[in-house]
């Protein structure tokens, strides 16, 4: 019968470390998720810093010279031309040139795009000093303030993982006064798969309001068929919720 004897474990040349399985795994695991957060953000601010600087805005599918929608909305749940109010995802759009002239004063305009807020900076000329210009992407960026009213038109649905969603979501319910509204449009469920190259993320009234929760409750809706510049339609749903 064999007899069974300890060996000591052989001596690890100099320099070689020893991992033990188990080990605090949690932290690099951690880590490699923001690395890849960080990568992803990088690759979606490179895009469109490159379709904003090489197309004409009023070429973009989105562009509407008269966002009527959106002003009526603000409009209709805005407290008053005081009250503080950001547009995410604003870029070159002209709504922000329709609240100045409608006589508001504390306005907000975030875009991940430093190029296209140029535009409009450039656009409205001394005007633009009266806004608040924010390049960064809205799921990281440290707000320090809050607001009112939060309206968002074409950018959300662009964000087609789980975590960036509920990361979108946290940063408005943080942002937003109780009370404030926010209004969310995206691409209904017959609307475009894609746009600029990207993959889009569709909603109907119902799954727009379940993945934003019990925090908002929903105020109003509004369907809208836009057409692009190009003479195609594309069909967005709005969706208008209190801050609870």
């Amino acid at each position: 019968m064999a007899t069974l004897r300890r060996v000591s474990p052989a001596p690890q040349p100099s320099g070689w470390r020893v991992w033990h399985v188990g080990c605090n795994v949690a932290a690099p695991t951690r880590t490699i998720v923001d690395m890849a957060r960080q990568t992803s953000g990088a690759h979606e601010r490179a895009h469109w810093q490159t379709v904003h600087k090489t197309r004409d805005p009023q070429s973009f599918a989105w562009y509407q010279e008269t966002p009527s929608i959106s002003i009526e909305l603000i409009l209709s749940f805005g407290a008053d031309l005081n009250s503080p109010v950001i547009d995410i995802g604003g870029g070159s759009s002209l709504l922000v040139d329709h609240l100045l002239d409608a006589g508001y004063t504390d306005l907000t305009v975030l875009d991940i795009s430093e190029q296209a807020l140029a535009v409009a900076k450039k656009r409205l000329s001394l005007s633009g000093d009266a806004v608040e210009w924010i390049a960064a992407d809205v799921t990281r960026h440290p707000f320090e303030r809050t607001y009112e009213v939060w309206h968002d038109r074409a950018a959300f649905h662009f964000l087609t993982d789980a975590d960036g969603q509920q990361r979108y979501v946290d940063q408005m319910r943080a942002s937003l006064l109780v009370g404030g509204v926010a209004i969310v449009a995206t691409f209904s469920p017959d609307g475009p798969e894609q746009c600029s190259g990207l993959p889009v993320q569709r909603y109907s009234e119902e799954t727009l309001s379940e993945l934003l929760g019990d925090g908002f409750r929903p105020l109003r809706f509004e369907r809208e068929a836009h057409a692009t510049p190009q003479g195609k339609v594309q069909h967005f749903v709005y969706g208008c919720y209190q801050r609870q």
